[in-house]
């Protein structure tokens, strides 16, 4: 039983059945699922259909944060990929047509890429700090957004383009394949390959990778292109589920929820240490979280303060010495009637 606790999956794991079971409390069929029209339907399908964004985001940001880094620009990627889709399909005669929709996709994710390699380049090449170098696209990959969209909502009327974000494969939501094959493919790549290790190496200590014949440079560069390009397919999938772009209002806030889930999972903000899987439990849980908000029917205006002090919580639960101090507390404790009693003279 120790040696389970000690897993870095337990704890998370235990706050995300936590959580579901409070929403069972609430809303008694909050497990139910049901088949409508050929496809499943549910909260727990919903958890993971609303949540695929910002999964796609917290897999590219634990790369980022393996390496000592930090990308909080992903927010304005998402904005930005999801403007340069719209926009593309709206200028199109035929917005159904399919090869105006491909067009329009590996348009947005080759300018994913060149705004990843650009983070990457302001890193590794440059050498600014990440928090500022991506701070830098952060302000300014915002305000593309709405120059793209000339500060309007853009609207489409493309079945093909929809299906991204709100098509069913085999009876389930397709943004969850895309999901799953994207976490796959980054599983494989830097557990079966040399590149995760090169990832936790240079996190450790780059100038040691580089004289044990590291390139850190290029390692970090691809972490970060990697992780734009995570964000443009978030960004097409929120655009196509809503079959709109907001400049202004897209992706906001996804890079805090992304970081806090890389914590959650478990992944140093030190580097060189990195959980996938428990990246994919803390946005699961970060999801799940909002839903339950919403379920309750917290006020709008606290319900950043909720979700702050909920995460605050499980990062204290996750934490070692905090539980410690908290067992020797209990254990030290006294009750009054245990109290010495001074003796009287």
């Amino acid at each position: 039983m120790n040696r389970i606790a000690k897993h870095h999956l337990f704890w998370p794991l235990t706050v995300l059945a936590a959580l579901l079971v409070c929403n069972l409390l609430v809303e008694p069929d909050f497990f139910k699922i049901e088949v409508k029209e050929g496809h499943l339907y549910g909260s727990l399908i919903d958890i993971l259909n609303f949540g695929s964004p910002l999964i796609l985001v917290a897999i590219g940001m634990t790369l980022v944060i393996a390496t000592k880094g930090i990308d909080l620009s992903v927010g304005s990627i998402v904005a930005i990929a999801g403007a340069v889709g719209c926009m593309t399909i709206s200028k199109g005669a035929d917005q159904n047509a399919m090869g105006l929709v491909l067009s329009a996709v590996a348009i947005s994710l080759l300018l994913s890429l060149l705004l990843g390699l650009w983070n990457g380049f302001l890193v590794a090449g440059v050498g600014i700090q990440p928090i500022i170098a991506t701070l830098i696209l952060m302000v300014a990959g915002r305000g593309i957004a709405q120059l793209i969209t000339d500060g309007q909502i853009i609207t489409v009327t493309s079945e093909s383009y929809e299906y991204i974000g709100a098509g069913s494969l085999f009876t389930l939501p397709f943004s969850i394949f895309i999901v799953a094959v994207v976490f796959a493919l980054a599983s494989i790549v830097t557990r079966k390959t040399a590149l995760g290790l090169f990832i936790e190496s240079v996190g450790c200590n780059p100038k040691a990778s580089r004289l044990a014949g590291v390139h850190a440079g290029w390692v970090i560069a691809t972490v970060y292109i990697f992780g734009g390009l995570c964000a443009g397919l978030a960004g097409l999938i929120l655009s196509a589920n809503v079959s709109s772009a907001d400049g202004n209002n897209a992706g906001l806030w996804y890079e805090l929820d992304a970081i806090l889930a890389v914590v959650i999972g478990g992944t140093s903000l030190n580097g060189g240490r990195f959980y996938l899987a428990g990246t994919l439990v803390g946005a699961l849980i970060i999801q799940t979280l909002t839903t339950t908000i919403y379920m309750v029917g917290v006020p709008p205006e606290i319900t950043l303060v909720v979700k702050a002090f909920v995460v605050l919580a499980v990062c204290l639960i996750q934490s070692e010495a905090f539980r410690n101090a908290i067992v020797q507390r209990w254990k030290t404790r006294k009750y009054p009637a245990e109290r010495e009693v001074s003796p009287h003279a």
